[in-house]
């Protein structure tokens, strides 16, 4: 038996970075659990979590850096030097920021709570086009958070313990797994809450709901605004909350009135006095309510209306900063503490504007990673011609990968710096290899919430392979570049201990739980004196930043398409057991779920001769695959589904390869179709036929 410790860090198995206890010994990983100190945590992981063992001592994932020598994507490559690979991408930097600016360079991460690193590596450049992957995820949902509260959906949390009534449309919370999330909601189902899930398809979350609703594909905002209607006919709504803290009541109540519940059936397809009950049931719980307003909410091109109408519903509960409802999200500020300091405090402001700042019939907000794509591809409104992919996939995660790729062959220069071999990094110039979040130690961030605290992911192990820690990484480059001065920093001990100056918070205080809390107990503000960070103070039903953007506060419903014959809109989703494109290669989880499936509705299956078990022809747009079907009642008959992320294209991951089907590959054509409003991805657009194969 050698030397054994006990290290608290940060899952990295997914984007949501569980508190984690890693044993170690003799330098191995032995044991990971996860962080017992933590409520809600409390030594659980999910299936991901649990696989991190088998993900390190993966010999399938890069091991050094890689210099392509043959076409893109074609998988010729050369093992490198890091010298040798921070030559090559800085002289490629150098010729690109000499022709075009600093301004050409781009890069673009998962974002998260260490991005003020890849910010300020950017600031460092001299570049303005930092970008992360939200217009995939929670663009609209963010966006719509905003015109109505002036927060954003990050800086709302959700009190699942107190709460009495869980509205979930399409979050399907127990398959998309936080781990802190599911055990607090599950408490809150067993102290008598009751939880309405809402989808096209029954989903483990409809399995633990109290009423499954499945509606039809596209109109959750037709369903919306018949509650809405409902609350307002009935004064269900809280009064007192609604008559202080939101303007625009009377132009609301004008646009609902006739959204009423039968019409919403014929949308919908859930029936009219479903809908009823449902105002009435949520209603009788206020403010111990929540409208989950969505991660990604259904990527349609109205789903900005979509989810501000749920932010609405949650304001008519009056469950803004209520106990069982929606918390407004505090930071160091706001415990009386001193936050972090920034690593670009002291980096020159970029006087150029990000990319998509005034691009033309743009979405509401910058950052947009398909108007980086539209950049990379128009030269307008100025050239990209470098592009750092951080922890990111838009090959394996955005529509049309053969689209991208004639986009991205416009650059001279894409690295992807990355654990794993992503369908990016091997369309890239160059690999880098990022240290695993058991290898590495990152900067410190502060965690908002009802009580803030400073979070640490700590590195447990040495590198197995020649790979480095991000904090590393950038500062090679920006030496490497002539702005080494503004990464001063030589261990990460060293910026820990920058970022923690003046707080009262040393390095040693993080040994004990693995993170400092900033508050003993729960901020609350005073609910008779809220703030919103909006020009009136006020929730705005009537938004005076969409007017100015010319957008509508309160848009019209339009019905979607319904699919022709033998067609069916595209639906994909996540299962607990993988992370979007990234673990389909891990030994045990791939053994579990090998490969995606296509749910769809029985008798649809009937009408086209195909059997449960058996296979699928899916074609969209001179692109077809074949796929086995799981032939069930539990999906609505205008929608198919698959699990997203399979189909890995990487001979190097040799148990993924070629296994599956890629739902982006069928998403022809819709790489530019995004949300008018948000700029979210509109991926559900989505029209494939079927047959049997």
């Amino acid at each position: 038996m050698g030397e054994t410790s006990s290290v608290y860090s940060m899952c990295g198995m997914c984007a949501v970075r569980c508190p984690i206890r890693v044993e170690v010994e003799d330098g191995m990983v032995k044991w990971i659990e996860g962080n017992p100190h933590v409520p809600g945590i409390e030594g659980s992981l999910c299936a991901k979590g649990s696989a991190g063992l088998a993900f390190e001592y993966d010999t399938e994932r890069p091991q050094h850096p890689m210099i392509r020598t043959g076409p893109r994507g074609s998988g010729q490559w050369k093992k490198a030097t890091w010298g040798e690979a921070l030559e090559f991408i800085s002289g490629k930097l150098k010729e690109i920021t000499k022709k075009h600016g600093a301004k050409a360079i781009a890069l673009a991460d998962r974002s998260g709570p260490f991005t003020d690193l890849t910010k300020s590596f950017m600031k460092a450049l001299g570049s303005p086009n930092y970008l992360d992957h939200d217009a995939t995820c929670g663009k609209n949902v963010n966006i719509a958070c905003q015109s109505l509260l002036g927060y954003g959906r990050g800086d709302l949390g959700y009190d699942f313990t107190n709460t009495k009534h869980i509205v979930l449309y399409g979050r399907n919370v127990f398959e998309s797994l936080q781990v802190k999330e599911v055990n607090n909601i599950l408490d809150a189902l067993e102290a008598g809450a009751k939880l309405t899930y809402i989808d096209i398809r029954a989903t483990v979350t409809a399995s633990k709901a109290d009423k499954f609703l499945m509606i039809r594909p596209g109109t959750d905002y037709a369903l919306n605004l018949a509650l809405i209607h409902v609350i307002l006919k009935e004064r269900l709504y809280d009064v007192d909350f609604v008559s202080k803290w939101v303007t625009g009541l009377a132009e609301l109540e004008s646009f609902v009135a006739a959204y009423t519940p039968p019409w919403a059936e014929k949308e919908t397809g859930i029936p009219a006095r479903e809908i009823i009950d449902l105002a009435r049931d949520v209603s009788a719980s206020k403010p111990g309510v929540i409208f989950h307003g969505g991660w990604m909410l259904a990527r349609y091109v109205d789903s900005f209306y979509s989810s501000r109408s749920i932010y609405i519903l949650n304001a008519l509960m009056g469950n803004i900063e209520a106990k069982g409802g929606l918390i407004i999200a505090k930071g160091a500020k706001d415990a009386g503490a001193k936050s972090l300091h920034s690593l670009g405090e002291n980096i020159p402001e970029v006087k150029d504007k990000i990319v998509d700042a005034e691009m033309a019939g743009k979405s509401m907000g910058t950052g947009h990673i398909v108007n980086l794509y539209k950049a990379i591809r128009t030269g307008q409104p100025y050239p990209i011609k470098a592009f750092f992919a951080y922890r990111y996939d838009p090959i394996a995660s955005l529509p049309d990968p053969e689209a991208q790729k004639k986009t991205l062959d416009n650059l001279e220069l894409l690295v992807s710096i990355d654990v794993n071999y992503s369908e990016t990094g091997w369309y890239s110039d160059v690999i880098l290899p990022e240290a695993t979040y058991l290898e590495r130690s990152n900067i410190l961030s502060v965690q908002k919430g009802p009580k803030p605290s400073i979070i640490m992911r700590k590195q447990a192990i040495s590198p197995r392979y020649d790979s480095k820690p991000a904090w590393e990484i950038f500062k090679l480059i920006t030496e490497q570049m002539g702005s080494g001065k503004y990464f001063p920093y030589n261990s990460i001990e060293e910026i820990w201990n920058y970022q923690l100056d003046g707080t009262g918070v040393k390095i040693s205080d993080f040994d004990a739980k693995g993170s400092v809390s900033l508050s003993s107990k729960p901020i609350m503000m005073d609910r008779a004196a809220l703030k919103f960070n909006t020009p009136s103070g006020k929730i705005e039903i009537v938004s005076p930043s969409l007017a100015k953007s010319k957008f509508e506060s309160l848009a019209p419903y339009v019905s979607p398409k319904k699919p022709d014959v033998g067609s069916f809109r595209l639906a994909f989703g996540r299962t607990a057991v993988h992370t979007h494109a990234q673990s389909q290669n891990n030994v045990y989880l791939n053994e579990i779920v090998p490969e995606n499936v296509l749910w769809l509705n029985d008798e649809e299956a009937e009408k086209l001769g195909i059997k449960d078990g058996g296979m699928a022809m899916v074609s969209a747009d001179g692109y077809s695959g074949t796929i086995k079907v799981k032939a069930t009642p539990f999906i609505h008959p205008e929608a198919v589904f698959m699990l997203h992320g399979f189909g890995n294209e990487i001979p190097l991951k040799t148990r993924s390869f070629k296994k599956g089907l890629r739902d982006t590959k069928l998403e022809s054509g819709l790489l530019e179709t995004v949300d008018p409003v948000g700029g979210g991805v509109a991926y559900l657009e989505c029209m494939v036929s079927v047959k049997k194969a």
